[in-house]
């Protein structure tokens, strides 16, 4: 790593208007809530539907979260998966049906129904000797596939949407949308991040790894795998670890939304260099790269300049 990466990070962090993205991110959603049970709810389907592009899920989440109810909490917990069903008609987003959507809504309420709340279901299988929320985060999500979707679907077999939601750092995924719900959840309340799960420190948390934080850990050499999986989302935080050791996944708002908002462009580069899938070569920096508050500490313009 450059040895200036720490210093550099720490004052794009400090710098980087935070509050001004929560609009333009899928956390959003939960800030719309002021109860701790109602923002873990609203976080699990907000975090549930984030792939893709923000302009296009946002819509699909803003109409599953503008049911009208007087408690989110309430509404769940009451959800009946054939007679509500007609409140999601039509809502649905890429790979995921009406049904996913509304088997994900039963799914929670579910968890509620078993363990209270989703931060009790997460900590029933958190130890603290584990290194990092890997352990957990599989048997979270073996909770949540072992559970009866025939009241939905009528058979227990799992739908490709359904799994979409549930993915496992045991087979490999990054697990960039569960990872994104953790670091909601647990962080301490930094204006971004609620942490409302506060049995956890923020030190086990896994970056969410999604191709905007791939490319921009790449140019920073924050990791020297290519594969966006779980390894590489490791590899990042064990690498941010040595920034700071008590809150590696701070810098992931900041950075990610570096990418978001196109002051870090998708630049076009030979899959020699960096591993990140290209077709040509700029010969030169970009505009925004010159402007970049991170440009001493980018492998990828110090290569340019």
């Amino acid at each position: 790593m450059h040895p200036k990466l720490k210093e550099t990070l720490e004052r794009f962090y400090r710098e980087y208007d935070l509050k001004s993205r929560i609009e333009h991110d899928p956390i959003e959603f939960p800030h719309r809530y002021d109860k701790p049970e109602e923002i873990e709810i609203a976080g699990m389907i907000a975090s549930s539907l984030a792939y893709g592009n923000v302009t296009l899920f946002k819509p699909v989440i803003n109409k599953i979260l503008s049911v009208p109810v007087d408690s989110l909490r309430e509404f769940i917990m009451n959800f009946d998966p054939h007679k509500d069903s007609r409140l999601f008609g039509g809502i649905k987003y890429r790979f995921n049906s009406e049904k996913d959507i509304i088997c994900l809504i039963y799914f929670i309420k579910l968890a509620l129904i078993g363990y209270g709340s989703l931060k009790n279901l997460f900590y029933s299988f958190y130890n603290h000797k584990d290194k990092n929320i890997a352990n957990a985060l599989n048997e979270f999500v073996k909770y949540f596939v072992s559970l009866d979707l025939s009241p939905v679907y009528g058979k227990r077999e799992y739908t490709k949407g359904v799994k979409l939601f549930f993915p496992s750092p045991e087979d490999g995924s990054a697990c960039k949308r569960l990872n994104l719900y953790l670091r909601w959840m647990v962080r301490s309340d930094d204006g971004v991040d609620f942490g409302i799960w506060d049995k956890i420190p923020p030190s086990k948390l896994i970056i969410p790894l999604d191709t905007h934080i791939a490319r921009i850990c790449i140019y920073l050499g924050l990791t020297r795998l290519k594969s966006a999986g779980w390894k590489m989302a490791e590899e990042i935080t064990d690498n941010l670890k040595l920034l700071d050791p008590d809150d590696p996944v701070k810098y992931d708002f900041a950075l990610c939304h570096l990418g978001i908002s196109g002051e870090c462009p998708l630049l076009s580069v030979r899959s020699s260099e960096f591993g990140i899938r290209g077709g040509g070569r700029l010969s030169r920096l970009s505009e925004k790269c010159c402007d970049c508050s991170l440009r001493n500490v980018c492998n990828w313009a110090a290569k340019k300049s």
